[in-house]
């Protein structure tokens, strides 16, 4: 039978679906258009890539949608497909695939107004933790009102495509002509899988466009197939001798010593002269603390009063960039001190247990250590990684019915947070133990819900009353810890997980990976501000210098007031950026690499520095090799 002849027996039906299927993919890529006009840089020949790629991308996602029902459509005899029961099975099943690519359209739009990507791991992630992705969805839009538009735009929709669909349920199609069908329809999935990745068609100078470009649905499965990127198979690389070689040159220093001739073992011995001080360390990670939240970077709205105030009576590193754009890569920077390497966060990956973290060294030091969350910890694989890497677990399941005042999807709300900290630390005083816990919010999440009366934002209206609800909160809580005998004893630190947004034109918008570092302790450290250009992978060892501890160190990050680091690692789940002498060095998978200026608030394409490749595969390469063989476990000599 001919393709052309196709609509007049039962694979109309996938017609008509690959018809509505593109239909709604160009409405919703022209709405995202619409949205983001501004950030797109549109000309005729972008307006052209951005349709074109996306006509190319929504194919490619139909033929692998239609993969199970040109199976059914095979398999099914005329008998039983021309009855009126399987007729009307057959409407309901037709219903509810439209009711998906309505919603999945939808979903799409909030997507895109949370992180201006289209869905991605992220996505992956809400589709793995449902309750806590349910109810927040459930607190933070009027669910009813979007479920009752899905149901009548779907609805709509068949009404419109009905009398069509009607006559391909009456069509009796032999074997043969089915075969032939089939075989066609089951060889374009096919063929994508080995040829076609989220690379295969990209607008390679601006970010929004080519996130334009893509298909959602497709992103999902892409997002799937690539949770760990290898690699020597994707990006550029030398042998692991010379990344090696290069690598122990970079995070040598003055006080450090290597312990091995071993090329692959990159143990240091660090040595600071006179005692260690047993000074107890309290990190408050802060969920999307933005730089750009403020008042010394430029921000007006006055959402951060109380650590604008306590910034200035502190070590403030003003020069400081998130690794990633997820919290689990902000933990993993701020615990391991490794760069981050492409796919999943090392939290989230399997045979992730006993790494080298500033938990385990600091445990092994004498010290109670804790990790402290508003919610449940089991998101993201948090509890795993955490318990089985010398932290001890305080999440929701810790807190009793009393110590709760307030609570979202995410978790309790941050002065429930900080109480239940202060508790844990006056246990750990108890003891005689010095101590260092990890607490990290979630109020300055979407929802955006918190007390009322605590600021003068209404909860649920935005992050800017997120942000200043968490500034009120951490001011409280260093108050109410002045009166705790381990206060004068005390370093609290203050450091974002990830910035509010990561989106840009660009591959990597360095801007949007500018976060604060605040270590507070009057008495103990003196006030003054650093512009030392440092990366999360740079906390764990400033940390340590500043208890002045001697230890054994695989960290890949510098102490930022002694070894002048002088670079940042940022990255997203593909993309792996290098940060040095205002040059971005971008590597992405297929082993292609962009090189940009960075001036301010501004990246330009550039000329590549081998040099300063060579240094990001040194620096990215041996952090995959050492945790792919086990080379960044935590072992006391």
């Amino acid at each position: 039978m001919e393709i052309k002849n196709v609509l007049k027996n039962r694979f109309g039906g996938i017609i008509i679906f690959g018809a509505i299927f593109l239909v709604l993919s160009f409405t919703i890529r022209t709405v995202l258009l619409i949205t983001d006009l501004n950030n797109v840089d549109l000309n005729l020949l972008k307006f052209i890539q951005i349709y074109g790629y996306g006509l190319f991308y929504d194919l490619v996602t139909i033929s692998y949608f239609i993969v199970p029902f040109v199976i059914y459509l095979l398999i099914a005899p005329d008998f039983i497909f021309r009855t009126k029961i399987h007729r009307w099975i057959a409407y309901v099943f037709f219903i509810i695939t439209i009711g998906i690519l309505v919603f999945s359209a939808i979903g799409e739009w909030f997507f895109w107004e949370e992180f201006n990507v289209r869905y991605n791991f992220i996505a992956v992630d809400y589709l793995v933790y449902t309750h806590e992705v349910i109810a927040n969805i459930r607190e933070s839009y009027p669910m009813p009102l979007i479920i009752l538009g899905m149901l009548l735009v779907s609805s709509g929709i068949f009404m419109l495509v009905r009398r069509r669909f009607e006559t391909t349920m009456q069509c009796e199609t032999p074997f043969k002509s089915r075969l032939k069908v089939c075989l066609i329809l089951l060889a374009l999935p096919l063929m994508a899988f080995y040829s076609v990745d989220k690379t295969s068609a990209e607008i390679e100078d601006n970010t929004y466009s080519n996130e334009l470009a893509h298909n959602g649905i497709y992103q999902i499965f892409a997002a799937f197939r690539n949770n760990e990127l290898d690699y020597e198979t994707f990006y550029r690389n030398t042998s692991d001798d010379e990344a090696f070689k290069k690598l122990r040159k970079l995070i040598k220093t003055s006080g450090s010593k290597f312990i091995s001739n071993d090329l692959f073992d990159v143990t240091r011995q660090i040595t600071y002269p006179g005692d260690d001080k047993k000074y107890n360390v309290m990190m408050i990670t802060v969920e999307s603390l933005s730089g750009s939240f403020f008042k010394r970077f430029g921000n007006q709205d006055r959402i951060t009063p109380n650590m604008d105030t306590i910034a200035q009576k502190s070590l403030f590193f003003t020069n400081f960039y998130a690794t990633g754009t997820r919290t689990v890569r902000g933990m993993e920077a701020l615990t391991l001190s490794l760069p981050p390497t492409p796919g999943y966060s090392i939290i989230k990956r399997p045979k992730n247990e006993n790494m080298f973290t500033l938990g385990n060294v600091l445990k092994s030091k004498g010290y109670a250590t804790n990790f402290i969350y508003a919610g449940n910890g089991y998101f993201d694989n948090m509890n795993y990684f955490f318990g089985h890497s010398g932290y001890k677990i305080v999440d929701r399941d810790s807190f009793n019915d009393d110590e709760v005042t307030f609570e979202n999807a995410w978790g309790v709300c941050d002065e429930d947070l900080f109480a239940k900290a202060m508790r844990v630390a006056d246990e750990d005083h108890q003891l005689g133990k010095p101590f260092h816990s990890f607490i990290m919010t979630t109020s300055n999440h979407r929802p955006y819900t918190y007390p009322e009366g605590k600021i003068d934002i209404p909860s649920h209206t935005g992050r800017k009353g997120a942000v200043k609800y968490t500034d009120y909160a951490i001011a409280k809580f260093l108050r109410e810890a002045r009166k705790h005998a381990w206060y004068d004893n005390t370093i609290f630190v203050i450091v974002a997980d990830h910035c509010a947004s990561s989106a840009g034109k660009t591959s990597l918008p360095v801007k949007r990976y500018h976060i604060p570092l605040i270590v507070y302790a009057p008495g103990i450290i003196e006030a003054k501000e650093v512009n030392t250009l440092a990366s999360q992978i740079d906390f764990a060892p400033t940390i340590m210098g500043l208890l002045n501890m001697d230890y054994q160190s695989k960290f890949f990050g510098k102490d930022i007031l002694h070894d002048n680091p002088d670079r940042a690692l940022i990255g997203t789940y593909q993309k792996i950026g290098y940060l040095k002498q205002d040059k971005l060095t971008v590597q992405l998978p297929t082993k292609r690499i962009e090189s940009y200026n960075v001036t301010g608030d501004k990246q330009y394409k550039t000329e590549l520095n081998p040099e300063l490749l060579n240094e990001s595969i040194a620096y990215y390469q041996a952090a995959s090799y050492l945790f792919k063989n086990k080379g960044f476990n935590f072992v006391v000599r």
